[in-house]
């Protein structure tokens, strides 16, 4: 089973930025990665809406013989993967915000979060912040028409300025010194961040924990591939092929990007 491919799902093309940790820290290992840009963003549709499509998901890349799926997407882990886990004979990573780095390294005592209203409604979300960031203050702002934008391959329209300013300045007001991104398509949103926020923030997402969570896992099930070559590297959307391409910008001859009808 160590040569079977790792396989990835999000509710967009978002999720890529969690494959890239992936492939950064694993670069042996064949993956199997799945854009659902159809039914984007998961954040606005209601729990059961999420399972539905987490479970599809889940169907398609276990009948690729995937042999661990990371949930590449804050919302369908806080909504779906408890159920995914009970009901699947299969390791499963899940994404969440990193509130707890955030909380234990903040200076002002404040931090930001900008996430979907799928994730920060979730009771995990409200468990972790209580948990980690009871002493702090967590301004919570919902992300609402961003993952839109990035999916329509509109990351440095006039739009998105307006709506990141929007969404930041309260923040900065408040004085916020750590920004955790609660969505795996907000790290394609750095740059336009950086532009925003004032030096003295940090901005922090998951990509490189759950690089190694999904590492320790594989040890753990002694499901690492062992080769010294790079691992075939599959991607499949629902929509536009082209964002995916544009975003991935891969040069490896073993990358396929391919329109999929689910």
């Amino acid at each position: 089973m160590s040569t079977q491919a790792i396989g990835m799902f999000d509710s967009g093309v978002g999720g890529t930025s969690i494959w890239r940790e992936i492939h950064a820290l694993l670069p042996s290992e064949n993956t199997i990665y799945l854009a659902d840009s159809k039914y984007a963003p998961y954040g606005e549709k209601t729990q059961k809406e999420i399972l539905e499509l987490s479970i599809k998901n889940t169907e398609y890349l276990l009948s690729r013989n995937c042999k661990i799926i990371v949930v590449a997407c804050n919302t369908a882990t806080t909504n779906a993967i408890d159920y995914l886990r009970e009901n699947y004979n299969i390791p499963f990573i899940g994404i969440e915000p990193a509130i707890k780095p955030a909380a234990l390294n903040s200076k002002t005592g404040v931090v930001g979060v900008l996430a979907t209203r799928g994730t920060l409604a979730s009771s995990l979300f409200s468990k972790t912040t209580a948990l980690y960031a009871k002493d702090r203050l967590v301004l919570e702002q919902f992300g609402d028409g961003l993952v839109p934008l990035i999916e329509a391959g509109e990351i440095e329209s006039d739009e998105m300025e307006v709506l990141l300013t929007k969404y930041l300045q309260p923040m900065i007001d408040k004085n916020i010194d750590y920004l955790v991104l609660g969505c795996t398509h907000y790290p394609y949103l750095i740059p336009q961040l950086k532009k925003i926020l004032p030096p003295s923030v940090t901005i922090i997402d998951s990509g490189v924990a759950v690089a190694k969570q999904t590492k320790n896992v594989l040890a753990a099930h002694q499901l690492l591939n062992t080769s010294n070559t790079t691992g075939t590297l599959e991607f499949y959307t629902n929509k536009n092929v082209a964002v995916l391409q544009s975003l991935l910008a891969l040069n490896e001859k073993s990358a396929v990007i391919s329109a999929l009808d689910f």
